[in-house]
């Protein structure tokens, strides 16, 4: 095999370092490039990320016998001079734990069973062989599962190594000081293909040189593929694994400062719970401790992942309805795993013995008199106390409203769609009137305050007039609902009538048909007969003046004036005598409505050859 796959490049001394003092002994570092991964994996030295479970551990021990791991090279050459490391022969002890079906936890263990090597003197330098059965660095590892889970197409997760300087660095199995190494790593099922990378970064405290090449803190990569058989007991294919010196522009990603290796490995389990493996492979490049040939046997104890089943009933948790008692299968999911129940006539999940109901399907109350018992609305009033038992209600101490929706006026209409609900009402199309009291004219006064209740009108504080409209149309006259106001003792029409005397315009304006209307004076009986005869005469000609100067026709009008002679109230009273003082329009002339027409059907007209 070429000697460019063996570990160290230490031909690459200058020569100008000939001159270092030739007697100094120097001691070494962890020159083992293997670190397995995490027990449970179904590789070597990649990660498969089987992290489930909330308490599963994995214990187990991996063998790797390396040949020629650390060889010195003549100067400028590749001739073999020694090897500092010739045989080297390392059990890796370790275990593992999973935690909360996400979090691992690691540790691992070296140890060197047997080494042997030879010392040799480098331009002046003199480097010790291994000979010695040694410790090396314990690794402690934490791992996290960011997503996905073992067997999808890509799991993810994270995590930190750290070395412990328990080894000894006379015999290249410890640095002598801590490593921490972050690292991330992916793996994935495709089918019967798996696959497993990660991506590392170590650092070292060690940033000097060994034999002319650079030590210190490395980018680490390695990255595994493999195919699954037999269930996936096993699993066959190659990895490859390489760091390099970060710190060291001379070293990185060059030969002597980038140590590659590959392997082929074979992993099975003989049980569920028993893996063992074996593998081989060699390094790549001439970098501290790739060996020209590597071998890998492996043994581990890690318990098959079993989903969750508390009850030990053989029925998953996922699935079992009663997780916590022992239960038999069942095709209702509700029942499933659940024990066989005692008899329940009406299959409402309620025994018959505490059932209120046993023959017709229930709900569960706390009240042993209403458990079990139907409920149709599910408003939990059951149907045989309910008042209303199609419509969802609340509990009232009167049988008839018992189970019926809220009504605070009592005019059964319920609140959820009362407009009033305080407010006795009746039924009304239009959401915005349904359950508020009666206003046939829709003017907004409720027909019982309303004195025109088929005619909108406005408020008034008088309740004859309330509701009313300020001008009606009757089959006799034109009734006005304000009082038409003049100067005291005059015929001079004050401003505020305007507003009444423009609802009358627009009346006529509006009718047609009004074809003479008589524009009547009256007075109360205080005064003179004839003088308030002569008043009112001119108070009527007035508003006829009024009309006809904003636009009614002069012809359509007439004014008289009746003084006290037509008095419709007592003159008794001030009450009275106000009421007897007004102006009145009396319809003398209306043009009736056309008559509908009345066709004639085919059969009633008479024969005209008859």
């Amino acid at each position: 095999m070429r000697h460019y796959l063996t570990a160290v490049a230490a031909g690459a001394l200058a020569l100008s370092f000939s001159s270092i003092a030739s007697a100094q002994q120097l001691t070494g570092f962890a020159v083992d490039r293997f670190e397995p991964a995490e027990r449970g994996s179904q590789m070597f030295m990649n990660d498969t990320l089987d992290l489930r479970g909330d308490f599963r551990p994995a214990l187990g021990a991996t063998f790797d016998y390396a040949y020629k791991p650390l060889v010195v090279y003549q100067p400028g050459a590749e001739t073999e001079r020694t090897s500092l490391v010739r045989h080297q022969l390392v059990a890796h002890l370790g275990g593992s734990v999973v935690l909360f079906d996400r979090l691992r936890l690691g540790v691992n263990l070296p140890v060197a069973l047997y080494q042997d090597g030879d010392s040799a003197t480098v331009n002046g330098a003199t480097y010790r062989g291994a000979t010695k059965t040694s410790f090396g660095d314990i690794r402690l590892a934490a791992d996290v599962r960011l997503f996905g889970e073992y067997g999808d197409a890509i799991t993810m997760a994270a995590g930190v190594r750290a070395w412990l300087p328990t080894g000894v660095r006379s015999q290249f199995t410890s640095d002598g000081s801590a490593r921490v190494g972050p690292q991330v790593m992916v793996a994935g099922d495709i089918s019967l293909f798996t696959y497993a990378a990660r991506l590392g970064f170590n650092f070292r405290v060690r940033d000097d040189s060994y034999a002319g090449s650079s030590l210190g803190s490395e980018l680490v990569g390695s990255v595994g593929a493999g195919v699954k058989a037999v269930d996936g007991k096993l699993v066959v294919g190659p990895e490859l694994y390489a760091t390099t010196v970060v710190n060291d522009s001379d070293a990185f990603f060059k030969t002597r400062g980038t140590p590659v290796d590959w392997l082929f490995g074979v992993h099975y389990n003989v049980v569920d719970d028993v893996r063992i493996g074996a593998g081989a492979g060699s390094g790549l490049t001439r970098g501290y401790g790739s060996p020209e040939f590597r071998a890998l046997l492996s043994a581990e104890y890690a318990p098959a992942y079993k989903k969750p089943d508390r009850d030990a009933d053989g029925i998953l948790d996922v699935v079992d309805a009663c997780p916590d008692v022992p239960g038999v299968p069942n095709e209702d999911p509700r029942k499933n795993g659940c024990p066989l129940p005692p008899p329940d006539a009406d299959a409402d999940g309620i025994p018959d013995a505490q059932d209120a109901c046993p023959n017709d399907p229930g709900l569960k109350t706390d009240d042993p008199a209403t458990n079990g018992c139907p409920d149709k609305d599910a408003d939990t009033i059951i149907d045989k106390l309910d008042a209303c038992p199609d419509v969802p209600g609340v509990k009232s101490d009167d049988p008839k409203k018992n189970g019926c929706p809220p009504d605070r006026d009592g005019d059964t209409i319920p609140d959820t769609v009362d407009a009033c609900p305080d407010v006795p009402g009746v039924k009304d199309p239009d959401p915005k009137k349904n359950g508020c009291p009666a206003d046939k004219d829709g003017d907004g006064i409720i027909d019982a305050e309303d004195a025109c209740p088929d005619v909108p009108g406005q408020k008034d504080p008088d309740p004859k007039k309330n509701g009313c409209p300020l001008v009606l149309v009757t089959d006799k006259e034109i009734k006005i609902n304000q009082e038409v106001k003049f100067k005291f003792d005059s015929a001079v029409i004050l401003p505020e009538s305007d507003t009444i005397l423009t609802a009358v315009k627009s009346v006529l304006a509006e009718h047609g048909d009004l074809k003479k209307i008589r524009i009547e004076g009256h007075t109360d009986n205080k005064g003179a007969a004839a003088y308030n005869k002569s008043l009112s005469q001119k108070r009527a000609a007035s508003v006829m003046k009024w009309l006809t100067d904003h636009g009614i026709e002069k012809s359509r009008l007439v004014s008289e004036g009746y003084g006290q002679e037509k008095p419709i109230d007592t003159n008794a009273t001030d009450e009275g005598r106000a009421n007897n003082r007004r102006v009145a329009f009396t319809i003398l002339d209306r043009t009736p409505p056309p008559e509908p027409k009345t066709e004639v059907a085919p059969s009633a007209v008479p024969d005209q050859k008859k």
